[in-house]
Formats: structure tokens, sequence, C-alpha cells
């Protein structure tokens, strides 16, 4: 009934295991991801975290005489401390000339935007919350065998200057940044704001290809109705995305949509252009894989690219509070990671995360899940050597002029 001593005295390290002595009820140790990460990780390179801790001494001034690791600078710089610095999103260069996204192969850009807003307010503080977060993490993730800073490049190009008591010359602001972004060859990372900015995110980039792109949309409500409350709010984004010319309607794939807050004048758009709507329930059913199987034949069917579209109130509400509309029934935080990042593994061209409300997130719980959406989707497209997939696209790029001026801001300098 009950095994004898357990051997002590022989190792039980995976390493050391033969296959007559493993017993049959253990697994192969070697096989698991925990293992492999392990082993995997010594072949990641490390240059560019030495390059940086090089650079903090040089930008912060060496540290205290008292101070034993002489990598720790007098002003914090880059990553370290956590606690500290200038937050810029997972504490990436800023961009403050934007003509130099071109130099990097993504860019973060903030659109706080909520004047499309029909319930509650905020989530024009969305990017702040994000960045500020984003410090918790590093670039490094053990369960991918990935690390940003080595194998991509990453800046924060700031803010959209966006218009708060005007939708239509908001969207027009958005839609130039994204198509700068987009027509260096920088793939566009947008942190919102409300989901209206969905449309002019598309438009951005739409204008700068004549190639074909389909959406995945994650959310709880399908947001393709032409007007609520008479204007193009955060319900609509999808009608006027696919109006595009090369924006095909019946390959927006929505997943995740269901529950009480989902418009009948939305469905109704929805059976008209014969979108694709995957609910909670098909995805209990189909799983996981299948479920990312699925949207992408849908969404790549006929078309060169795909966006990304990430709603945080797709995730249940009891793990992501800080939105504008919560609403019980959405995925796990697992799932939402997992869906996400496998949508992401064929490459996209373009990316948002909305609806984050730091108001109603006051343990940051629901901006940390964005960031860590965002991180991993960039994970899974380094891993799976897409990153820079979109570039092939950029058949029309555009050019948008810059004002005049020489020397330095607010400065005594010469």
């Amino acid at each position: 009934m009950f095994s004898g001593p357990r051997d002590r005295s022989r190792s039980h390290h995976p390493r050391d295991f033969t296959h007559d002595d493993a017993r049959a009820h253990h697994p192969d140790l070697t096989k698991l991801q925990g293992w492999r990460s392990m082993q995997s990780e010594a072949d990641l390179p490390e240059g560019r975290w030495d390059e940086e801790r090089r650079w903090a001494l040089r930008m912060g001034l060496t540290g205290a005489d008292s101070i034993e690791d002489k990598s720790i600078p007098t002003f914090a710089r880059g990553e370290l401390p956590h606690y500290a610095g200038i937050n810029t999103f997972l504490k990436a260069p800023y961009a403050e000339d934007v003509t130099e996204v071109k130099d990097y192969d993504a860019t973060v850009l903030g659109i706080p935007f909520d004047g499309g807003t029909t319930y509650r307010p905020g989530t024009r503080f969305g990017p702040q919350g994000l960045r500020k977060i984003s410090a918790l993490y590093t670039p490094y993730n053990y369960e991918m065998g990935v690390d940003l800073r080595e194998q991509m490049t990453l800046c924060d190009a700031g803010d959209v200057f966006t218009i708060p008591a005007n939708i239509e010359k908001s969207f027009d602001q958005i839609s130039r940044a994204v198509s700068h972004v987009f027509s260096s060859g920088s793939l566009p990372i947008m942190i919102g704001g409300d989901h209206s900015i969905g449309f002019p995110c598309v438009r951005g980039i739409a204008e700068c290809t004549s190639k074909k792109i389909g959406i995945v949309h994650f959310d709880r409500h399908a947001d393709i109705q032409e007007k609520d409350l008479d204007e193009r709010m955060h319900t609509t984004p999808w009608f006027h995305s696919t109006n595009l010319p090369n924006v095909p309607a019946k390959n927006l794939v929505q997943v995740g949509i269901g529950g009480w807050q989902v418009p009948r004048e939305a469905v109704k758009v929805a059976r008209e252009r014969q979108t694709n709507i995957i609910t909670m329930s098909d995805i209990e059913k189909l799983g996981i894989d299948k479920t990312v199987e699925l949207a992408l034949e849908l969404a790549w069917d006929g078309d060169d690219s795909v966006y990304l579209s990430f709603d945080i109130d797709s995730i249940d509400c009891g793990f992501v509070p800080g939105t504008g509309w919560p609403e019980p029934g959405g995925f796990l935080p697992r799932e939402a990671l997992a869906l996400a990042s496998g949508v992401a593994a064929e490459g996209i061209c373009g990316m948002e995360l909305v609806e984050v409300s730091p108001r109603y997130d006051p343990s940051d719980i629901t901006a940390l899940m964005g960031t860590r959406v965002i991180v991993d989707v960039l994970g899974a497209m380094v891993s799976n050597g897409t990153l820079g997939k979109h570039k092939r696209h950029i058949d029309r790029p555009v050019t948008i002029p810059h004002g005049d001026f020489e020397g330095k801001r607010w400065s005594n300098a010469t």
C-alpha cells in the first residue's frame, strides 16, 4: 500500500536519469518547458544589457564610492530600479524626435483619447497607466525563452496630440501619427484610449499600402454599428474600418463577443456584412488552439496582413476592473494571452490595446494585464521570426513634414 523509503543517495536530477531507472509515472523532465527554458536561456545574447549599463553610467554618472556594484549610476537611467525613472513603455528609449522611429523594429505610441466613450470615461489616461506599471517588467520571458532587448529594437514615441472636444479632428491626428510610424517600417503599437481609435488606427495603416488587411478583434462587444449617440463612438470602429477599400468585412474576426452589452444594431450590420463572430461558448467548445487556427484562417483568407485589436474588457471583469464597459464572463488571463500570442505568431501589421481606465484600477492590475498582452504579442513574433513581416506591404508610404527648429528647448545651451 505504501512505497518504501525513498532512495536519497542517488541523483534525481533529469540529466542523470536513464530510461531504465525513470519511473513510469514520472514525466521525462527534460521534455518539460521548464527544463527546456532553463537550458535555452544560455543561448540568448547579453550584449544589449551590457550596453544599457554602460549607457546608464554615461548618462547618469558613476555611482558613489560606497556602491559595490559599479554598474549602478548616480541618477536612475534605463531599466533599473523598477520603482524609479521617467516611465516610457517597458523603459524603452523615448523617440522624442519621431523621425527616429525608423531605427526601431516596433514603436509604442499612446493615444490619450476617450471622446468616444459612452459610459465611464478615463481611458485617456490609459497610456500613462500602462507605461507606469510596465516598469515592473523586464524584457525577458522565461517560458517563451525570449529577451526583447536582445532580440528586437523598441522605442516609445510618446502620445498623439488628440483634441478632447472633437472626435473627427482627433481621428485625423491619430491616422496621421500611425501612418508616419507604419511608413517608416516600424511596427505601430497603439495604447488607448477608448475603442473609437480602432478606425483611425486601421485607416492610418491602410492608406500606406495597396494590400488587403484583415482584423482580429478581441472584445465582449461587437463595435460595428454605424453611429452611437449620433457620433462615431467606441461602439463603431469596425463599421468604418470595413468601409475602407482594402479592409474587407469578410476578414473581420471578432473573438469573445457576448453578454448583455451587444446592441442589436451592431448584430444587424455584422450579418449584412458577413463578418465573423466567435463567442465565449464557441471558444469553450473549440479550445484555444482551434480558436486561434479558425481566427487566422478567416482573417488571412485572401488578405496580405492582419491587424490585431485587443479590448481589455474582453477579459472577465473580475480580473480587469479598470475599464469603461466591464462585463462578466470573458476570457481568463491565461486564455487571453494564449489567444493574442497565437494570432500574433503569424505576424501582424499593427496592434492596439484599448479601454484601460486607470481611475477604476486602483491596484494597477488592469494596466498590468494590458502591458502583458502587448509584451506577449511582441514575444510571440520574435520567437516565430515574424516581426517585421509587415514591411513588404508598405508600397504607398506617406511623408509628413516637420517644423524648423535648431538647438535645445528650455535650455541655456547654444
